[in-house]
């Protein structure tokens, strides 16, 4: 068993983040989960604690990824209390796919961007000194294989693609990355998991080049569908198309068996968070695989082309610093 870490984890209180907290709960490791509020995030940990039967109550703290200055508020009360993390885990997103209309954070920006992508930006660029003071720290960012074009995923609807990033604009809300007018859920969503590896990707590299690298992963859990009563993920989905999610839901688990359990997702998470196995320093990309109805294999993974782009990494991590009021760091 590893040895005991403190995890920061973003969307435990369901879905894959609920069950990885419960699994590094019960395994002796501390926790603190960042909800949308206090309520929520100790609600959560009880929870936690139930399930695993054993461990350290986790702490809570409320950060809600959609509010820029909350994602501050949430940082400033961590940073003073100084306690080091050893493993910061970029876990929380959310999807609306089928939505016509788009929705926005509390600075306007589209939803799905700025939660899975500006608010974990963000929150990460205030946590580095915490995690920079941790045992062996490690950076864990919850993408999907559906930002490639080539995957199964990718190919469905409209292709994530960052374009020129011309919809990032300082002080403007950003409605698509690329800039375009019209405006396309399921393309939002792809787009914000790409900017999630390109992240991971350009935070390794600076920690390289500062002579500080650590373990970056990006990882894939893939398709995973929670059961319908549960919030999380999928509640944006379910309010904009809930008849159309559960026709796909009942396709891909029961007929096609495409899916993932809630449960194994969240241990893979877990060990990547903890296990030796994943402590070798720089980026790396981890994808669950379908081989077969039922088969699934965990596996690094080339991320897609555009995923590769070093100077679109370089240019999406300071255009982000840009948006959420940081300064970006030198290359």
């Amino acid at each position: 068993m590893a040895a005991a870490r403190h995890i920061l984890l973003t969307g435990g209180n369901s879905g894959i983040g609920f069950e990885a907290a419960v699994v590094l709960c019960r395994d002796g490791h501390r926790l603190t989960l960042l909800c949308r509020d206090r309520v929520t995030a100790e609600a959560a940990g009880r929870r936690v604690l139930e399930r695993a039967g054993s461990g350290t109550p986790p702490a809570a703290e409320a950060c809600d990824l959609g509010d820029l200055e909350s994602v501050r508020a949430c940082a400033t009360a961590l940073l003073a209390q100084a306690t080091p993390i050893d493993t910061l885990v970029l876990n929380a997103g959310l999807q609306y796919a089928g939505a016509s209309e788009p929705r926005r954070t509390a600075q306007g920006h589209e939803l799905s961007f700025g939660v899975n992508h500006l608010g974990h930006v963000l929150l990460a660029h205030q946590l580095r000194p915490l995690l920079a003071a941790g045992q062996s720290p490690r950076l864990v960012v919850t993408a999907s294989e559906v930002h490639d074009p080539t995957t199964a995923g990718g190919k469905v609807g409209a292709a994530a693609g960052l374009g020129e990033l011309a919809g990032l604009q300082p002080g403007q809300a950003t409605l698509m990355v690329n800039g375009t007018d019209g405006f396309n859920a399921d393309k939002s969503y792809k787009d914000s998991k790409l900017c999630n590896v390109l992240f991971a990707r350009e935070f390794a590299r600076r920690l390289e080049a500062q002579g500080t690298p650590y373990p970056v992963i990006a990882w894939s859990p893939g398709l995973v569908i929670p059961p319908t009563s549960e919030g999380g993920f999928w509640r944006y989905s379910r309010q904009s198309n809930e008849l159309g999610q559960r026709l796909f839901a009942l396709a891909a688990r029961s007929i096609l068996r495409l899916t993932e359990s809630v449960e194994n997702a969240g241990a893979l998470l877990a060990a990547l968070a903890v296990d030796d196995a994943y402590a070798a320093g720089g980026f790396s990309y981890h994808c669950n695989r379908v081989t077969a109805p039922c088969q699934h294999v965990f596996e690094p993974t080339a991320t897609s082309t555009e995923g590769q782009d070093a100077d679109l990494a370089r240019r999406l991590w300071e255009a982000s610093a840009a948006l959420v009021g940081v300064e970006a760091d030198r290359p």
